[in-house]
């Protein structure tokens, strides 16, 4: 049993904490106050990133103490949104948020990962009818292994998992959100993710 603490109560948020829950953790969400993710983060081995992109690093970086030798598991993207919502551009285009919070934290092991799927994909990966693509960027290889074993408990098979490499490799996967807009406009909500198939 690992101790997570969920940063975001929102859909993503929600669904993670839940399964991870179900799959036997002892998982915390907190809230939007300060004083609920820092007492979270304090008591937590791993933290997970559910919060809205473009306010992630502020309130990451306000929790650097905290943070500091732990696994951050950041599923966020950091977008500009059109009047819909939707996203029509990125908030970092020569850089990713990943990027960006392991830069600002750098006590702390950031891995970016499920950024490229629709939430509900997130914990019901076999849902699919083809195999979806989890990928993972990260500069620590043991935090990434660890993050691995986490995507197990949600479904994800081993083979549908992709390292990328180090944190520099976000920017690509964080990049597949602006595909987003088009593929609800296309083909509405239903679930999806980004797959690769060799």
């Amino acid at each position: 049993m690992t101790m997570i603490a969920v940063l975001g109560n929102g859909r993503v948020g929600g669904s993670l904490a839940l399964a991870f829950a179900r799959a036997g953790h002892d998982v915390t969400v907190a809230d939007r106050s300060p004083g609920s993710a820092a007492d979270a983060v304090r008591a937590a081995q791993i933290v997970v990133n559910a919060t809205p992109g473009a306010g992630s690093l502020e309130r990451l970086v306000a929790l650097r103490e905290e943070l500091r030798g732990k696994i951050l598991v950041d599923v966020s993207n950091a977008t500009v949104d059109g009047p819909d919502g939707l996203p029509v551009g990125l908030l970092y285009p020569r850089s990713s948020l990943a990027e960006q919070l392991q830069e600002a934290l750098p006590g702390t092991h950031v891995v970016k990962t499920l950024n490229t799927m629709l939430y509900t994909v997130m914990t019901a990966p076999a849902a699919l009818s083809q195999t979806p693509t989890a990928f993972l960027s990260g500069t620590d290889p043991d935090a990434k292994q660890v993050v691995r074993g986490l995507l197990a408990d949600l479904g994800w098979q081993q083979e549908w998992v992709t390292d990328l490499g180090g944190i520099v490799t976000a920017r690509a996967a964080e990049a597949a959100i602006l595909f987003v807009p088009h593929v609800i406009r296309a083909d509405g909500f239903a679930p999806f993710a980004v797959s690769i198939t060799r």
